[in-house]
């Protein structure tokens, strides 16, 4: 049945109750039941949606309850794009047993979760759960009743396929030929029972506390493909070697350009692993090498930066590598700034330099270590013909977009310290799930870029620089986004963090009816025009987000 209202010339027009039908001929027709014209229009309107599968919804408040509002939208942002880009295809692969789904969902949603708001693993057992639930996500998975020692079971279970989701990331964004980027860090550590804890140099200041190192591999764009947890006094170097290993036996690339830091990339890192693997390399001389280039007439002299900030050299300590020296004019000059700062101080502060420079190995001894203020040294294997100076230059500064990720992870949003876990195991499984999360947020804040403070024409940025050497200042677009607090489409902008708060008020309400209390429904809020935004942006829907 359907009601038809039915045009009637001058009169108003009739509303017929009516049925369709097929005759003898087979042809559909349609007769009508009732006339319904002297009906009110509310009430033909209710007919309407009943007859529509609809439900009669009364329009006192009692009629209609809020059973629960949970914060939904960061949840649909995060897991719809863990969805979008495979991951959780990836990590679950050909398992197909309850078992095996079950500890994939609780993987992904502690990735989801560690994006929205870092926390202990009980503290995310609290949050899923479907009777503490604080957001939509256990609702969303189906998670139901999440026990404490799932979440941990579901660690252990992640940890026995890292090797395997790992190697499917290189399948994706590695390939032969690829620059990539290698750095450690080290994140303290509480307590004082697991084998890795150890004290070592602490990146995070805390010499009193044991430690943990870790070493992440990037693509040249920042985008982390693996993690290895090593014991906290291990040194940099060391770690090198089975990173090696790593990139050409498990991911299988042949031909690579590893880009690491002058304490990492060390002379006998390239002479006994990198020479003998047959791999390239990029990295950074050290100040006594420097010097050393620069005494007795040697390669390194200062007319080569009379016109230019960049120069290519060779040296006889180098054999088979090329230098490539850079002046940064601007770090030069802020030193410079300094120094002339220092003839203008009190006589006592010139007395307290006087007696620094008297003193043994003090560094303010010799012209020429003054005048190497702003030089540095990049060292690389990789022939002239296939990079360049300038591209060798800007693939050494790339090293500091795994420094952003080590941020990331470590403080700013997913927080990978402070480590409470006790086992070995537990703490590489962990280390791991961050890395994944950050994987995530990676693919999140390219996106997103538009609504955040990003630059999103660097590259055009980068274009206008006089050399490699020297910074790059803020494009147009990015000084117009931090002038305004908008983008050009008038959008508000946010950091990372706090856009992901926003998108947290797009809630997600199960309602219920007396009429139907047996089939609740489920709505979200009106959406924001930065939440309508961002979704736009993501290419998904939130509200069908699984």
């Amino acid at each position: 049945m359907f009601i038809e209202t039915v045009p009637n010339r001058a009169s108003p027009p009739a509303v017929l109750l009516r049925e369709s039908y097929r005759d003898e001929n087979g042809r559909t027709q349609k007769r009508t039941l009732a006339n319904l014209s002297k009906l009110p229009g509310e009430v033909v309107a209710a007919l309407k949606a009943i007859l529509k599968d609809g439900t009669l919804i009364g329009a006192s408040p009692e009629e209609l309850q809020i059973e629960r509002s949970l914060p939904h939208g960061h949840v649909a942002a995060a897991l719809g794009m863990i969805r979008k880009i495979g991951l959780d295809r990836l990590i679950l692969s050909a398992a197909r047993d309850a078992e095996a789904r079950r500890y994939c969902d609780l993987v992904v949603a502690m990735m989801v979760d560690r994006l929205i708001a870092p926390r202990s693993k009980l503290g995310f057992v609290r949050a899923v759960d479907e009777e503490t639930a604080t957001t939509s996500l256990g609702e969303v998975l189906g998670l139901g009743k999440v026990k404490d020692r799932e979440a941990y079971e579901a660690l252990d279970w992640l940890l026995e396929r890292q090797v395997r989701i790992e190697n499917g990331l290189a399948r994706r964004h590695l390939e032969d030929g690829v620059l990539v980027l290698y750095d450690v860090s080290s994140s303290y550590f509480e307590g004082r029972h697991c084998p890795l804890a150890q004290y070592g140099h602490s990146r995070d200041h805390r010499s009193d506390r044991l430690q943990i190192v870790y070493g992440l591999l990037c693509t040249r764009e920042g985008l982390p493909i693996a993690v290895e947890v090593f014991e906290g006094n291990t040194a940099d170097p060391t770690t090198l070697k089975s990173q090696i290993h790593k990139l050409r036996s498990r991911f299988g690339i042949k031909r690579m350009v590893l880009v690491g830091d002058r304490g990492m990339i060390t002379a006998a890192r390239i002479r006994d692993d990198l020479k003998s693997s047959g791999l390239d390399w990029i990295t950074c001389l050290r100040a006594p090498q420097i010097q050393a280039l620069a005494q007795d007439r040697g390669p390194l002299q200062f007319s080569l930066f009379d016109e230019r900030d960049l120069a290519e050299i060779s040296s006889p300590d180098f054999p088979g590598e090329r230098l490539i020296v850079c002046r940064n004019r601007d770090l030069a000059a802020e030193r410079a700034r300094k120094r002339e700062a220092l003839l203008v101080v009190t006589e006592r502060e010139l007395a307290r330099i006087q007696a620094q420079v008297r003193r043994k190995g003090s560094h303010l001894h010799a012209a020429v270590e003054i005048g190497l203020a702003g030089i540095y040294v990049i060292r690389t294997s990789v022939p002239a013909e296939d990079l360049g100076p300038a591209h060798a230059v800007q693939a050494y500064k790339d090293l500091s977009r795994v420094e952003r990720a080590f941020r990331s992870m470590k403080t700013i949003d997913l927080e990978i310290r402070p480590i409470r876990h006790w086992s070995a195991d537990r703490v590489r499984a962990h280390v791991f799930l961050c890395m994944l999360a950050y994987h995530v947020e990676w693919h999140l804040r390219q996106v997103l870029a538009p609504l955040l403070f990003h630059d999103t024409d660097l590259d055009a940025a980068r274009a206008e620089r006089s050399s490699p050497v020297a910074a790059t200042e803020p494009s147009a677009t990015a000084r117009a986004k931090k002038a305004t607090k908008r983008n050009a489409n008038g959008d508000r902008i946010n950091s990372f963090a706090g856009l992901i708060d926003h998108l947290g008020t797009l809630t997600r309400n199960t309602m219920r009816m007396p009429l139907a209390a047996k089939h609740p429904l489920t709505l979200l809020s009106k959406s924001t025009p930065l939440q309508e935004a961002t979704f736009k942006l993501l290419s998904f829907d939130p509200k069908r987000v699984q």
